[in-house]
């Protein structure tokens, strides 16, 4: 009866241990975008660029809730590095409009008070994620767009910048790309029900729309999201990361959540907010629901790929793409990032 109490008690002790490892508490995950990310595509140089810029920026996001700092503190801290770096399709990486213009769209949104900011169009202001901080702040607004954010950027204090700023020869070369082949799809769908709908012909299959959601020391949840848009968009086309409830969203009840893939589906199927009901009103896990979710943008014809935290710390980043740049830092600070699937 010893043997048999003391062989149960190892096991249970083993069982705690990997319920213990299973249920780690992230305090941030990231994501630099999902889509067509293959490793045979991929230099051994870029992909060190990249884990190396994923990792500062949950390093800053890190540096920010060891402090004491907020999870907004968090949040922004992150998506900077992100918007300052040349690789994703925000801030210094935007992708081109077809009129040969960089704009960006960004939103925030605090858990705790589910106060939310958000900026559309702009093509002046550095880092977008922090007009949409200011918006939820420094306003009694939740959206403001387009020239009307910049003045209002530019009176809060932040940095504005010359256009040129934001251009980068390879999103030079990725806008002409899209122009000739939207040429050639134009001819080959001519006279088709295809060819009666104005906008992007050719989808921008590579996106890297930026992320971030953090849990501070004080259980409050943040998210946020910043994008350059799509490659080639005509008409001040908006996607889903500045619409709160579709690309972004925060609620410490349930989870803090940014999403990035094709908007115009994440916008009809309110991904955001939807992952959220579904935890609040059919009690299911933030991986549950996150992948429930996921599953009906891909049954509409949507892809890409989303991050959500939950109040516990519990991560979730399913994507339904080739791949998806994405990093989580523990409460420890041990720090994950990964690509492909």
């Amino acid at each position: 009866m010893k043997l048999k109490f003391g062989y149960c008690f190892v096991v249970l002790l083993f069982c705690a241990g990997l319920t213990t490892y299973a249920q780690q508490k992230y305090v941030m995950v990231i994501h630099g975008g999902a889509g067509t990310i293959l490793k045979k595509n991929m230099t051994p140089e870029k992909e060190a660029a990249y884990t190396a810029a994923l990792t500062l920026a949950l390093q800053k996001g890190y540096e920010q809730i060891k402090a004491g700092k907020t999870s907004l503190d968090a949040v922004e801290a992150a998506i900077h590095v992100l918007e300052d770096s040349p690789l994703f399709n925000a801030g210094k990486g935007a992708v081109f409009t077809h009129d040969g213009r960089n704009e960006m769209d960004a939103a925030i949104m605090d858990g705790k008070t589910l106060m939310a900011g958000a900026v559309a169009g702009v093509t002046v202001i550095r880092n977008p994620i922090s007009a949409a901080r200011a918006v939820m702040e420094k306003s009694e607004h939740v959206m403001m767009v387009g020239p009307g954010a910049e003045a209002f950027a530019k009176q809060a204090g932040l940095t504005i910048v010359d256009p040129k700023y934001f251009f980068t020869e390879e999103r030079w070369k990725g806008l002409q790309d899209a122009i000739k082949e939207d040429s050639v799809k134009a001819v080959l769908d001519h006279g088709s029900k295809k060819s009666m709908k104005l906008g992007t012909i050719n989808r921008d299959y590579k996106f890297g729309t930026v992320g971030a959601v953090a849990l501070d020391h004080m259980g409050n949840l943040a998210a946020g999201t910043s994008t350059g848009g799509m490659t080639n968009k005509k008409y001040g086309r908006v996607g889903d990361s500045p619409i709160i409830g579709a690309g972004t969203y925060a609620n410490n009840e349930t989870a803090g959540i940014s999403c990035t893939g094709w908007g115009e589906f994440y916008i009809r199927n309110v991904v955001a907010h939807d992952i959220s009901a579904m935890m609040e009103y059919k009690k299911m896990s933030v991986s549950e629901a996150s992948k429930a979710v996921l599953d009906k943008v891909g049954k509409m014809g949507g892809d890409g790929g989303l991050i959500a935290m939950d109040r516990k710390g519990n991560v979730a980043t399913p994507f339904n793409t080739e791949g998806m740049y994405r990093g989580t830092v523990t409460a420890e600070g041990k720090i994950e990032i990964q690509i492909y699937k």
